[in-house]
Protein backbone atom coordinates (compact mmCIF):
# COMPACT_ATOMS: atom_id res chain seq x y z
CA UNK A 1 0.00 0.00 0.00
CA UNK A 2 2.97 2.31 0.51
CA UNK A 3 3.89 1.85 -3.13
CA UNK A 4 0.25 2.47 -4.01
CA UNK A 5 0.32 5.81 -2.20
CA UNK A 6 3.54 6.80 -3.97
CA UNK A 7 1.98 5.89 -7.32
CA UNK A 8 -1.13 7.89 -6.45
CA UNK A 9 1.03 10.93 -5.69
CA UNK A 10 2.91 10.52 -8.97
CA UNK A 11 -0.36 10.29 -10.92
CA UNK A 12 -1.71 13.43 -9.22
CA UNK A 13 1.52 15.29 -9.98
CA UNK A 14 1.55 14.04 -13.58
CA UNK A 15 -1.92 15.41 -14.27
CA UNK A 16 -1.10 18.60 -12.41
CA UNK A 17 1.93 19.19 -14.64
CA UNK A 18 0.22 18.32 -17.94
CA UNK A 19 0.06 21.43 -20.14
CA UNK A 20 -3.68 21.36 -20.84
CA UNK A 21 -3.98 25.14 -21.03
CA UNK A 22 -1.46 27.65 -22.32
CA UNK A 23 -3.03 30.71 -20.71
CA UNK A 24 -2.98 31.41 -16.98
CA UNK A 25 -6.10 30.17 -15.20
CA UNK A 26 -8.25 32.42 -13.05
CA UNK A 27 -9.14 29.54 -10.72
CA UNK A 28 -7.32 26.74 -8.97
CA UNK A 29 -8.43 23.24 -8.07
CA UNK A 30 -8.16 21.44 -4.75
CA UNK A 31 -4.90 20.13 -3.37
CA UNK A 32 -5.66 16.46 -3.93
CA UNK A 33 -2.26 15.35 -2.68
CA UNK A 34 -2.94 16.89 0.72
CA UNK A 35 -6.50 15.53 0.84
CA UNK A 36 -5.40 11.98 0.03
CA UNK A 37 -2.53 12.19 2.52
CA UNK A 38 -4.98 13.28 5.23
CA UNK A 39 -7.48 10.56 4.35
CA UNK A 40 -4.82 7.82 4.36
CA UNK A 41 -3.22 9.17 7.55
CA UNK A 42 -6.54 8.95 9.35
CA UNK A 43 -7.62 5.61 7.98
CA UNK A 44 -4.38 3.61 7.93
CA UNK A 45 -1.43 5.50 9.45
CA UNK A 46 0.87 2.54 8.79
CA UNK A 47 0.33 2.91 5.02
CA UNK A 48 1.89 6.39 4.97
CA UNK A 49 5.04 6.49 7.12
CA UNK A 50 6.61 9.85 7.86
CA UNK A 51 9.55 9.33 5.51
CA UNK A 52 7.26 8.51 2.57
CA UNK A 53 5.08 11.53 3.27
CA UNK A 54 8.11 13.82 3.57
CA UNK A 55 9.56 12.56 0.28
CA UNK A 56 6.27 12.87 -1.60
CA UNK A 57 5.54 16.38 -0.30
CA UNK A 58 9.11 17.47 -1.06
CA UNK A 59 8.80 16.01 -4.57
CA UNK A 60 5.60 18.01 -5.02
CA UNK A 61 7.35 21.17 -3.82
CA UNK A 62 10.15 20.69 -6.31
CA UNK A 63 7.94 19.79 -9.28
CA UNK A 64 5.37 22.51 -8.61
CA UNK A 65 8.11 25.12 -8.13
CA UNK A 66 7.17 26.03 -4.57
CA UNK A 67 9.83 27.00 -2.02
CA UNK A 68 11.28 23.57 -1.19
CA UNK A 69 10.39 22.22 2.18
CA UNK A 70 8.00 24.82 3.58
CA UNK A 71 4.73 23.28 2.42
CA UNK A 72 6.23 19.81 2.87
CA UNK A 73 7.06 20.31 6.56
CA UNK A 74 3.70 21.92 7.34
CA UNK A 75 1.79 19.14 5.57
CA UNK A 76 3.94 16.47 7.26
CA UNK A 77 3.28 17.98 10.70
CA UNK A 78 -0.46 18.05 9.98
CA UNK A 79 -0.45 14.43 8.79
CA UNK A 80 1.45 13.35 11.89
CA UNK A 81 -1.05 15.24 14.04
CA UNK A 82 -3.88 13.35 12.34
CA UNK A 83 -2.07 10.04 12.80
CA UNK A 84 -1.85 10.73 16.52
CA UNK A 85 -5.57 11.45 16.68
CA UNK A 86 -6.64 8.64 14.34
CA UNK A 87 -7.67 6.28 17.13
CA UNK A 88 -9.81 8.95 18.80
CA UNK A 89 -11.40 10.05 15.54
CA UNK A 90 -12.13 6.44 14.60
CA UNK A 91 -15.04 6.29 17.03
CA UNK A 92 -16.53 9.68 16.18
CA UNK A 93 -18.58 10.54 13.14
CA UNK A 94 -17.38 11.86 9.82
CA UNK A 95 -18.35 15.42 10.73
CA UNK A 96 -15.72 15.65 13.48
CA UNK A 97 -13.10 14.14 11.16
CA UNK A 98 -13.99 16.65 8.45
CA UNK A 99 -13.86 19.52 10.94
CA UNK A 100 -10.41 18.42 12.14
CA UNK A 101 -9.17 18.19 8.57
CA UNK A 102 -10.60 21.62 7.69
CA UNK A 103 -8.90 23.19 10.70
CA UNK A 104 -5.58 21.64 9.72
CA UNK A 105 -5.93 22.72 6.07
CA UNK A 106 -6.59 26.28 7.23
CA UNK A 107 -3.65 26.13 9.62
CA UNK A 108 -1.31 24.89 6.90
CA UNK A 109 -2.44 27.63 4.53
CA UNK A 110 -1.98 30.38 7.13
CA UNK A 111 1.40 28.96 8.18
CA UNK A 112 2.54 28.72 4.57
CA UNK A 113 1.61 32.32 3.81
CA UNK A 114 3.27 33.47 7.04
CA UNK A 115 6.44 31.60 6.08
CA UNK A 116 6.42 33.21 2.64
CA UNK A 117 5.92 36.66 4.16
CA UNK A 118 8.75 36.16 6.66
CA UNK A 119 11.17 35.00 3.96
CA UNK A 120 10.07 37.80 1.59
CA UNK A 121 9.02 35.39 -1.14
CA UNK A 122 6.44 36.60 -3.64
CA UNK A 123 2.99 35.54 -2.48
CA UNK A 124 0.41 33.89 -4.69
CA UNK A 125 -2.81 35.92 -5.02
CA UNK A 126 -4.83 35.79 -1.81
CA UNK A 127 -8.06 34.98 -3.63
CA UNK A 128 -6.56 31.93 -5.31
CA UNK A 129 -5.12 30.73 -2.01
CA UNK A 130 -8.49 31.00 -0.29
CA UNK A 131 -10.23 29.32 -3.23
CA UNK A 132 -7.77 26.40 -3.20
CA UNK A 133 -8.22 26.01 0.56
CA UNK A 134 -12.01 25.97 0.31
CA UNK A 135 -11.94 23.60 -2.68
CA UNK A 136 -9.67 21.18 -0.79
CA UNK A 137 -12.07 21.25 2.16
CA UNK A 138 -15.08 20.65 -0.07
CA UNK A 139 -13.40 17.84 -2.02
CA UNK A 140 -12.29 15.99 1.12
CA UNK A 141 -15.52 13.93 1.43
CA UNK A 142 -15.15 12.84 -2.22
CA UNK A 143 -11.52 11.88 -1.58
CA UNK A 144 -12.64 9.85 1.46
CA UNK A 145 -15.29 8.11 -0.65
CA UNK A 146 -12.71 7.23 -3.31
CA UNK A 147 -10.22 6.12 -0.66
CA UNK A 148 -12.79 3.96 1.09
CA UNK A 149 -14.77 2.63 -1.86
CA UNK A 150 -12.29 2.26 -4.71
CA UNK A 151 -8.94 1.89 -2.97
CA UNK A 152 -10.07 -0.16 0.01
CA UNK A 153 -8.31 2.01 2.60
CA UNK A 154 -10.73 1.81 5.50
CA UNK A 155 -10.55 2.92 9.12
CA UNK A 156 -9.19 0.36 11.50
CA UNK A 157 -11.67 -1.44 13.69
CA UNK A 158 -10.97 -2.34 17.31
CA UNK A 159 -10.19 -5.99 16.38
CA UNK A 160 -7.71 -5.19 13.58
CA UNK A 161 -3.99 -5.70 13.99
CA UNK A 162 -1.69 -2.72 13.56
CA UNK A 163 1.76 -2.70 11.90
CA UNK A 164 3.47 -4.05 15.03
CA UNK A 165 1.04 -6.95 15.39
CA UNK A 166 -0.88 -5.48 18.32
CA UNK A 167 -4.58 -4.71 18.48
CA UNK A 168 -5.62 -1.39 16.95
Amino acid sequence: MRLGFAMLVCIILFFHLLPLETTPRRWVGPDLLLAFAFAWSLRRPEYVPSVLLALMFLLADLLLQRPPGLWAVLALLACESLKGRARGLRDTGFASEWLSVCILITGITVGYRAGLIITLVELPPFGLTVFETVMTMLFYPLVVAITHGLMGVRKTTPGDLDASGGRA
